[in-house]
């Protein structure tokens, strides 16, 4: 599969953008659970649309320390960076107007792109997987399936490395070049077992021999002194480094995608 173009080359490097550029909000992304704020970002001649979320704006969550959100945010996109397949866009921790929170780059969607479904059917069509039943409306379920797509196979493959607790449909923006991102990485990283996830289709099936290589490199850089390690060193506790490295050690070790495990629900609701 041919790499397609993604976003658009900057006279800067995204990072220096998102980092050293002025930041203007310009309106409130009112679909978020927490507070996101949709922006401009300025830097020696260059403008680009962004995402911003305050760490102000988050909401406390049982089993997530607060304020913590928006550099697990960060986290994922140095993960994804690490992997070579760009499968979160570019994202920063920096101060802002309403003080320090994540800034991402926007990804403008195409609509319409089928990557989920819910069909009346027991088994799947050619080019889809079964997620499981879904209900519906009353006394009635039907069969949620997802893409049989190299791009959601390796964003399920990223999200098993961080643990993410909420991948939903809502969470997909598929490009007009082709290209996929996956976005909303805030509940990611536990050191207990959340994933939870629609991209469950693969669960129990061999990784391909391209993941497996990608997670020997995720390995190696997330040894004690390695590169990511001091990437992730003050965005995510010791306790959640170390859990990152054995959920890495196991994928290694079984080379296969991981199944539910029955002490977490496995499928967010609803699934956009």
């Amino acid at each position: 599969m041919s790499a397609p173009e993604r976003i658009p080359p900057l006279s800067v490097t995204p990072a220096e953008l998102l980092t050293e550029g002025e930041l203007t909000v310009r309106g409130r992304i009112r679909e978020a659970s927490n507070a996101a704020l949709y922006c401009t970002v300025a830097h020696e001649g260059q403008e680009a649309a962004c995402v911003y979320k305050p760490v102000a704006g988050e909401r406390p969550l049982w089993d997530f320390p607060d304020g913590t959100l928006a550099a697990r945010e960060v986290a994922a996109y140095l993960v994804s960076e690490a992997t070579g397949w760009d499968l979160v866009p570019p994202t920063v921790l920096r101060d802002g107007p309403y003080g320090e929170g994540m800034v991402q780059l926007w990804v403008e969607a195409v609509p319409g792109a089928e990557l989920l479904a819910l069909v009346d059917a027991e088994e799947p069509e050619p080019g889809w997987k079964a997620v499981g039943l879904a209900e519906v409306a009353e006394d009635r379920t039907a069969l949620l399936v997802h893409a049989d797509d190299e791009r959601l196979r390796r964003l399920a493959v990223l999200d098993a490395v961080i643990n993410n607790a909420d991948r939903k449909g809502g969470h997909l923006l598929p490009t007009a070049t082709g290209h996929l991102y996956g976005i909303d990485h805030g509940v990611t990283f536990n050191a207990e077992n959340k994933l939870r996830t629609l991209l469950w289709g693969w669960a129990g099936e061999p990784l391909t021999e391209e993941a497996v290589t990608v997670l020997d490199r995720l390995g190696e850089q997330l040894e004690p002194g390695g590169t990511l390690t001091e990437r992730l060193t003050g965005l995510i506790t010791a306790a959640e480094l170390d859990a990152t490295r054995a959920r890495v050690d196991v994928l290694r070790t079984t080379r296969t995608h991981p199944e539910p495990s029955g002490e977490w629900p496995a499928i967010p609701w609803p699934p956009v």
